[in-house]
C-alpha cells in the first residue's frame, strides 16, 4: 500500500512521515485482538467508526479490533485483502488536508460468500459489540421466511441463539445508520425474526440484549477515480480504495451495554443518557438543510454543495432557513449542541471547497428523506404558527425537481426508489402539487391545510417563471 506496496505490514510509527501530512498506525497491529463485528463497510464506516476504533488502538487498547463484513459488493473485499485491511481516509478542510491509514480492521468478509464464516465470528464470546451501517433498506424484514434467512438480521438472531445455548453472554447490537430511530429499526427486525424462531429466544434477547441508539455525523462524498489518483501524487499511497471525508466528526451513544463497553470516550465519542434530542438536532439542521440545499442548489444550476453555498442567494436562503424557521422548533439545552454555534459550523462545513459534495447525492431518495428530515420542521411549524415560508419553499423545490428536468428544460435524473409513481404525479400535476400532496403517508396532512396547497402552487409557478434568484429574494423581502 504505501510505496506501491500493499505488504502485511506497515511499521508502527509515532510521528506523522512524508511531509507531515501522513499517519500511519503507532500500535504493533498483530496485537489486536477483534472485539467489533460491522456490518456494510462502505465510505462512511471507513471514515468514521474505523477511525475512532483505530485511535483506541493508538491508545493502547488492543482488545478491540474490527471485523467488517461486506453484505454483498466483492470489490471492497478484493482491495482490502490486498491491502492487508488497511485504507486510507483524508480529511480535507478548507485550508488543509492530512492523510491517515487506518489499521483497525483486522478480518474482512463478504456476505454473499456464504454466512458460516461470519456465523463463527458472531458466536465467538470475544466479539462484545455488532454495529451497523446497512442504509435504510437493509431493516425491512421480509415476511417470507426463506428471504428472511437471507438478511443480516437473521443471521445476528441465530448467532445470539447459538449464545443461548452455549450459555454465553450476548453481543450489543448497535446501528450507526442515519435513521429517525434507528435503535427501534433495530430491535424490531430482531425481534420479529426470533420470535418466528423461538419465542423462548425473543425472551431471551429481551432480557440481556441492548440495542443503543447512536447519532453519527461526518459528511463522506462518493471516492472517484481522479480523487485516488490526486491522493497518490499528493501523500505518495497507492491505496485503490481511499476514502475523503472532513475535518469534523462526531458521534454520540446511549449508555446502554449488554457486554462491556469500549473506551470511545477516550476518542471523543460521547456517551449520554438519551440519544434523541441529538438525532433530532442533527436530523432537522443537518439532514433538513442537506435537503433543501440539495433541491434548491439543483434547480439553480449547481452541481456541488460548496458551489451552491458560493451563491449568496443560495446561501442565504439555507442560513435563514437553518436560523430563522427550524433551530427555534428544537430543543436549546442539549448539552454540546448550542444552537446558533451548531448552525455556524454546518454552514461552514457546507462551504468546505475541498469536500464538494455532489447536489444529486443529495437529491437521492427524497421520499424517504424528506419525511424524515425537512416535512417534520413543516408540519411542527404549521401547528404551532411558526414561520414556514422557507421550508414550503424548500418542498416545493423537491416538487419541481421531481419533473425530471430543471428550469432550463434540461433532464434530471431523480433517484429515488418510487422515482416512477412520484414523477408521474409531479408531471401530471404541474404547477398544482394536489396530486404528490395526496401520497398522505409522504405528506402527512399538508393537502388538508389549504393555505400550504396555496403557497406550494405559489412557488412552483414562480420558480419557472422567476428562477431560484427571484424565489428567494421575494422570500427575502416578505421576512
Amino acid at each position: 500500500m504505501l510505496d506501491n506496496n500493499p505488504s502485511a505490514t506497515i511499521p508502527a510509527e509515532p510521528a506523522d512521515v512524508r511531509n507531515g501530512r501522513l499517519f500511519l498506525p503507532a500500535y504493533d497491529r498483530s496485537r489486536l485482538r477483534p472485539a467489533v463485528v460491522h456490518f456494510g463497510v462502505g465510505g462512511f464506516h471507513r471514515a468514521h467508526q474505523a477511525v475512532y476504533f483505530d485511535e483506541l488502538a493508538g491508545l493502547g487498547f488492543s482488545r478491540w479490533g474490527v471485523i467488517g463484513v461486506g453484505i454483498s459488493h466483492p470489490e471492497m473485499g478484493d482491495v482490502l485483502r490486498a491491502q492487508d485491511n488497511l485504507f486510507t481516509v483524508v480529511q480535507r478542510g478548507s485550508r488543509s488536508s492530512a492523510a491517515r491509514v487506518v489499521g483497525s480492521m483486522v478480518e474482512y468478509l463478504l456476505l454473499a460468500d456464504g454466512a458460516d464464516a461470519v456465523r463463527q465470528r458472531l458466536i465467538d464470546p470475544e466479539i462484545r459489540l455488532v454495529t451497523l451501517t446497512i442504509t435504510a433498506d437493509g431493516y425491512r424484514v421480509p415476511d417470507d421466511l426463506g428471504e428472511a434467512r437471507d438478511s443480516v438480521f437473521w443471521l445476528l438472531v441465530d448467532a445470539l441463539d447459538a449464545r443461548r445455548r452455549a450459555h454465553d453472554a450476548p453481543f450489543t447490537v448497535l446501528s450507526c445508520d442515519n435513521l429517525p430511530d434507528a435503535a427501534a429499526a433495530t430491535r424490531d427486525a430482531v425481534m420479529t425474526l426470533a420470535r418466528r424462531r423461538d419465542p423462548a429466544l425473543a425472551d431471551w434477547i429481551t432480557e440481556r440484549v441492548t440495542f443503543p441508539g447512536s447519532m453519527v455525523d461526518r459528511i463522506t462524498p462518493v471516492t472517484t477515480l481522479e480523487d485516488r489518483e490526486e491522493i497518490e501524487r499528493e501523500f505518495l499511497v497507492d491505496d485503490r480504495w481511499p476514502v475523503i471525508t472532513e475535518q469534523f466528526s462526531q458521534w454520540v451513544v446511549e449508555d446502554s451495554f449488554c457486554n462491556d463497553r469500549p473506551p470511545l470516550d477516550r476518542v471523543g465519542v460521547s456517551f449520554v443518557p438519551d440519544v434523541a434530542p441529538y438525532k433530532r438536532i442533527k436530523g432537522r439542521l443537518l439532514n433538513g438543510a442537506h435537503c433543501a440545499l440539495g433541491y434548491v442548489g439543483a434547480l439553480a444550476g449547481h452541481c456541488s454543495t460548496d458551489e451552491a453555498m458560493a451563491d449568496p442567494v443560495v446561501a442565504g436562503f439555507v442560513e435563514e432557513l437553518m436560523r430563522e424557521e427550524i433551530a427555534p422548533l428544537l430543543p436549546a439545552d442539549v448539552p454540546g449542541m448550542e444552537l446558533d454555534a451548531y448552525c455556524g459550523t454546518l454552514l461552514d462545513r457546507f462551504r468546505n471547497p475541498a469536500i464538494g459534495d455532489r447536489l444529486s447525492r443529495l437529491c437521492r431518495r427524497g421520499s424517504t428523506k424528506m419525511p424524515d428530515y425537512l416535512l417534520p420542521s413543516l408540519h411542527e411549524a404549521r401547528a404551532q404558527g411558526r414561520p414556514r415560508a422557507r421550508l414550503t419553499f424548500a418542498v416545493a423545490a423537491w416538487l419541481r425537481y421531481l419533473r425530471g428536468v430543471d428550469l432550463d428544460g434540461e433532464p434530471i435524473e431523480v433517484q429515488d426508489a418510487r422515482a416512477d409513481e412520484l414523477c408521474a404525479a409531479a408531471e401530471c400535476g404541474g404547477d398544482d402539487p394536489s396530486a404528490l400532496l395526496g401520497f398522505t403517508d409522504i405528506f402527512g396532512d399538508l393537502a388538508e391545510d389549504e393555505g400550504c396547497v396555496a403557497d406550494l402552487r405559489r412557488f412552483l409557478t414562480a420558480l419557472d417563471r422567476d428562477g431560484v434568484r427571484g424565489c428567494a429574494e421575494s422570500l427575502r423581502d416578505n421576512r
